[in-house]
């Protein structure tokens, strides 16, 4: 096995799930809001959803061998599991878990690792039962690239059982697929890409000072967002973009948004 890029580090806080059975692709093509036809060509970013089409987990698939992996983040990952099997009815599919762990880094990809598809500063993402001093190396800020192209982290942005996929930037992050056909909250996810305008979403912003995360931002006197990730004087906010203005205020910092959204 080639040995990490310098850049790499373990992928913390990761569970990698296997997902077996002559049913694994039909099974999670129901359920998820990417199109698993797509794993043929490499790695997907996909959520599973509400009814009410409201985030429950998000994960990036893979294709290996006869089965397909699901990395998903260690905090979902039991729930993620239940629902799945609440699903899983008569379908041949088992869901378990596996002792790989992810490496994760920007430089050169070594043997065996996939991009993520997120986005590409999001770099490669390497599947391996390797003890976890193989990832010990120099560690990559994914704060500040996430903040740089406000994609959103389980658990912080994305809140299970509140966040909208859409206002949570997945349509250009490559997590859905508006033409692969039903799933769970799809009606939902394609009203609000065809019949609204959306009014709240991540924005970047700059901001002097520190705050908790999901602190509220106001403007004219009434919230208007909460920030959330921040990297050096800059964040991630959730904003309400017809009342947020150029100038705001969340606790004792300050911030400024030059109107553009993601």
């Amino acid at each position: 096995m080639t040995s990490p890029a310098p850049t790499a580090a373990r992928g913390d806080g990761r569970t990698v799930l296997a997902v077996t059975g002559q049913d694994r692709e039909r099974f999670l093509q129901g359920l998820v809001t990417n199109d698993v036809g797509k794993l043929a060509d490499g790695p997907v970013y996909a959520a599973l959803l509400t009814p009410q089409g409201k985030y429950l987990a998000d994960f990036i698939l893979l294709a290996d061998g006869e089965r397909i992996l699901l990395d998903v983040a260690t905090s979902l990952a039991d729930t993620l599991v239940q629902r799945l099997e609440m699903y899983r009815l008569r379908a041949d599919v088992a869901i378990r878990p596996t002792d790989l762990g992810v490496l994760r880094g920007t430089g050169t990809p070594p043997e065996g690792a996939v991009a993520d598809p997120r986005h590409p500063a999001l770099g490669w993402r390497l599947y391996t039962d390797a003890p976890a001093s193989a990832g010990s190396a120099e560690a990559v800020d994914w704060d500040a690239i996430r903040v740089e192209h406000a994609i959103p982290e389980t658990g912080i942005e994305l809140q299970p059982g509140v966040s909208y996929i859409l206002e949570m930037g997945f349509e250009r992050l490559n997590g859905v697929d508006f033409r692969k056909g039903c799933y769970v909250g799809q009606e939902v996810t394609a009203r609000m890409k065809h019949k609204t305008e959306l009014r709240k979403g991540l924005a970047r912003v700059e901001i002097d000072g520190r705050v908790p995360v999901a602190t509220p931002i106001y403007f004219g006197g009434r919230v208007v967002g909460q920030v959330f990730t921040q990297s050096g004087n800059r964040a991630i906010a959730y904003l309400r973009y017809d009342l947020a203005g150029p100038t705001m205020q969340a606790e004792d910092a300050v911030l400024r948004w030059d109107g553009n959204r993601p």
